[in-house]
Order: structure tokens, then C-alpha cells, then sequence
């Protein structure tokens, strides 16, 4: 990404957060504040609990208090899109946004879930996508952004599994234009996982504090199949664990929050972000 050409060079102090609900586990303060630091820039970034009925007002009080920009994670994703000035051409077709840019009064949506997902994918679990099945659990704001990216990887299919069926069905068909994609109910969540390649849990079970839930049977998964958990609180969840356990590649969200991270951080200040530093960081802070 030209992050020169996307804002400018970022002066001042800079006031950067992050929404969400619940947001308390975040590593997203960490993970910038060691950011800013390398990149000798003076700045915060601040965790901000958000209820989904105080969205409209939270949005209007940073346009005020003249935040560069934020991240929005769980349940904001889609809702956020409402209280925008402008919404990035593919974020707008993903139809979810997970970073906002603050220009001059004006807030400007982004999507860099997908690109920062399937980056951290090819380069550390499955490095050739095209004429894959993937399967992918959840169809919430993230999973759209990583069906979005999936598809552009030219796959033979993409199944999205929702314990809500019509979500799903309502996902694929934004998304059919683009390549084949179908969608299913959790009770074929078996069925599904039985053919897939890459098998990819989108959802928030197994994350912190709930580390002892999976979104699927371990006796569900096949052997030797490639297994992705956008969880990174953990690092390692118990689908994961398991997975491993049967053989499977297994790939965590680590590299995932690094590269949207990143990818937002290059937004806020037109400067490439240290990546490295920002994984090195957490990777501390996990111990």
C-alpha cells in the first residue's frame, strides 16, 4: 500500500483509539503505542467501551475532540458505516469498515481486515489460494472483509457457516458476484468442514476469557487440512490445539491484528508502519 499517497505526513500530536464492546482485552494500545514510539511520533491510543446505542454520540465526540482516526472491532463493524462522511470504494462492498481516517473534520472509512488477513495467510499457512474450498465460521463484520479477500485469491469455492443461516445466505449473496459462494447453518457445520481445504473460524469463541470454547468439533476437522483462527488472545486457541493434534497446518490471528494494524497505522500517518516492531510487541506481552 502507497500509504504516501493515502494522508500526509502526520504532525502534531496524535489522538488515536480503538471502539468496541467489549474492548478491554484489546493489545491494540500496545501493539500502537510501541508504533508511535518507533516511529518517533507523539501520540495516544486509547480503548474506548462502546455501547451499540451511545455508537451516533461516541462518533460525534471524537469528530470533536479531533482524533486522527480509530479502529472499530466487534459489534461496530457494519453499524460505524451510518456515522461516516465517506466510505473507501472496497470497504463499501465488503460493507463493513474497521478503520476510520480523520481528515480535516471529515471520516473516511477503510476495510484492512482482508488485505491484513490473507497477507498473514499466505505468508505463513497456504501460500497458493487459488483452487482452494475454503469454510469459513461466522458471518459478521470481520468475515466479510476476509470473504472479500479470499475471493480475490481466485478459490475454487467459499462455504460461510453462521449459526444464523439467513446472515449468511445474506453475506454469500453480496459477495456471489465475485466467485462461488454458498452459505449453510451450523448444523451442516460437519458436512462443510468434511471437504474444505481451509477451514477459518471468524467468530469470537475461544477468545479471552472463554479460551476453553471451540467453534467446531475437534473430530469434525480432517486431518492435515489448513486451520486459521483470526483469535490472537490466545495465541494459541483450543481449536487450534486440536487441529494441530490431527495433523493440520495451523495458522493463528497473530499476523492477521499485525497487518490491519499496520495497514490502519499507514492511514493515520501517511509513514510505513513498523510492523515488526508492533508483532515483537505483543509477542513480549504474551510472554
Amino acid at each position: 500500500m502507497n500509504a504516501e499517497a493515502i494522508a500526509p505526513k502526520a504532525e502534531g500530536y496524535l489522538l488515536l483509539g480503538v471502539i468496541g464492546c467489549p474492548v478491554a482485552q484489546s493489545k491494540s494500545p500496545l501493539m500502537h503505542g510501541a508504533a508511535l514510539k518507533e516511529m518517533g511520533l507523539e501520540g495516544s491510543y486509547v480503548p474506548l467501551h462502546v455501547e451499540p446505542e451511545r455508537l451516533g454520540e461516541t462518533i460525534a465526540a471524537m469528530r470533536t475532540l479531533g482524533f486522527r482516526g480509530f479502529n472499530v472491532t466487534i459489534p461496530h463493524k457494519l453499524a460505524i458505516m451510518d456515522y461516516l462522511d465517506d466510505v473507501d470504494e472496497r470497504a463499501r462492498e465488503i460493507g463493513a469498515v474497521n478503520t476510520v481516517l480523520n481528515e480535516g473534520g471529515r471520516l473516511k472509512g477503510y476495510n484492512t481486515d482482508g488485505i491484513g488477513y490473507v497477507r498473514s495467510l499466505k505468508a505463513e499457512a497456504a501460500p497458493e489460494l487459488a483452487g482452494k474450498r475454503a469454510v469459513v465460521i461466522g458471518a459478521g463484520g470481520a468475515a466479510r472483509g476476509i470473504v472479500d479477500a479470499l475471493l480475490r485469491e481466485n478459490p475454487a469455492s467459499v462455504t460461510i457457516v453462521n449459526r444464523d443461516a439467513a446472515k449468511a445466505a445474506s453475506l454469500a449473496d453480496a459477495m456471489a458476484s465475485r466467485g462461488r459462494v454458498a452459505a449453510l447453518g451450523t448444523d451442516k457445520l460437519q458436512e462443510a468442514a468434511s471437504a474444505a481445504d481451509i477451514l477459518i473460524n471468524t467468530t469470537s469463541v475461544g477468545m479471552y476469557p472463554q479460551e476453553s470454547a471451540t467453534p467446531i468439533p475437534a473430530e469434525w476437522i480432517p486431518g492435515g487440512i489448513v486451520v486459521s483462527d483470526l483469535i490472537y488472545n490466545p495465541l494459541e486457541t483450543r481449536m487450534l490445539r486440536e487441529a494441530a493434534q490431527r495433523g493440520c497446518t495451523v495458522h493463528g490471528g497473530l499476523g492477521m491484528f499485525v497487518y490491519q494494524g499496520a495497514y490502519a497505522l499507514e492511514y493515520w500517518t501517511g509513514r510505513p508502519a513498523p510492523a515488526g516492531v508492533m508483532r515483537e510487541a505483543l509477542l513480549r506481552n504474551f510472554g
